[in-house]
């Protein structure tokens, strides 16, 4: 919870202050009540005295003040609510690594699948994007709507070559970031990979690029820590191990104010972009919750209120 006036809540410091004065208003009471009468004539002469009841009903006004002050600094909570308009771009890897079949069939048709699944589930307001990238970025297609695009672009991936995270999010910024700051709809980057860098620019430097923009980047790490490709050479085939790197997308993801998940398998996968798919279509605001605040702030003033002419035969 947050305050969009704090200042009042030093009000606060009021509250002890008007318990500790009102426990010695009741000291000051029991003190006179015995210098008129003796504890053997108390119950003759005060027959009906409220005893718990009036701390009870002045109970009710310190918390009505409790929460009226509270209610003055306007609490905000976070909801999550619908985006009007949003802009996605899947940032997928396809070098040589993605080649490797440890994921069944091999990782890039079971990214093939899972972006599928994950257009289908991707609300219709969202604009979906796609850069495919190796060494630099190989197809690009700006955010839209036409889900029937990015699908013919999913399905001619091929595997091939070195790793350029920080080249390929530093040329998917530069198309999220075209329109003007206060016309650019709220937008993130869904990169799955499996490795770390290997060449062009430093892709934390463009992950943190990222984050001063408000673009945050979800990053997938696919594979499993025994993945392998077989390279052709002149000499023949060699093979070699391809591990995932979750720890580097992790750092991205946290640069940019992401979130970083891993996957092991095609289902794993899948049920990522079920995730990222119902999260990118929504965005965590703050509401202000005032009135609910003051509403039982007066709920408590009425409820003292009445137990204190109920049993005291006074309103305070």
């Amino acid at each position: 919870m947050s305050f969009a006036a704090p200042l009042f809540l030093l009000a606060l410091v009021a509250v002890p202050l008007l318990v500790l004065a009102y426990m010695r208003t009741q000291r000051h009471r029991g003190a006179s009540v015995a210098a008129f009468t003796t504890a053997r004539m108390a119950p003759s002469s005060l027959p009906n005295r409220p005893g718990w009841r009036r701390h009870v009903a002045m109970a009710a006004f310190g918390l009505s003040l409790l929460v009226l002050i509270v209610a003055a600094a306007r609490p905000q909570a976070k909801v999550t609510v619908p985006v009007k308009r949003s802009s996605v771009m899947l940032l997928i890897d396809t070098s040589a690594s993605m080649a490797s079949t440890d994921v069944a069939p091999t990782r890039l048709a079971a990214v093939e699948k899972a972006a599928n699944r994950f257009l289908d589930r991707v609300p219709s307001r969202v604009d979906v994007g796609l850069m495919a990238f190796k060494k630099s970025p190989t197809i690009v297609r700006a955010p839209s709507t036409d889900r029937q695009a990015v699908r013919s672009d999913l399905s001619q991936l091929q595997p091939g070559g070195g790793t350029a995270i920080g080249t390929a999010l530093q040329s998917t910024l530069r198309i999220l970031t075209g329109m003007p700051p206060a016309k650019r709809p709220p937008s993130a980057i869904v990169l799955l990979s499996d490795g770390t860098s290997d060449a062009g620019i430093d892709q934390l430097t463009e992950a943190r690029q990222s984050g001063r923009l408000h673009i945050p980047i979800y990053t997938v790490a696919l594979g499993t820590p025994n993945g392998t490709i077989t390279v052709h050479t002149a000499r023949g085939t060699a093979v070699h191990a391809a591990p995932p790197s979750p720890q580097a997308l992790a750092q991205i993801a946290q640069a940019a104010g992401g979130q970083a998940f891993t996957a092991q398998s095609s289902g794993d996968l899948s049920a990522v972009y079920d995730h990222l798919g119902t999260q990118l279509g929504h965005k965590t605001v703050n509401q202000e919750i005032t009135a609910s605040f003051a509403g039982v702030g007066l709920v408590l003033l009425l409820v003292g209120g009445a137990l204190s002419l109920l049993w005291l035969r006074r309103l305070v």
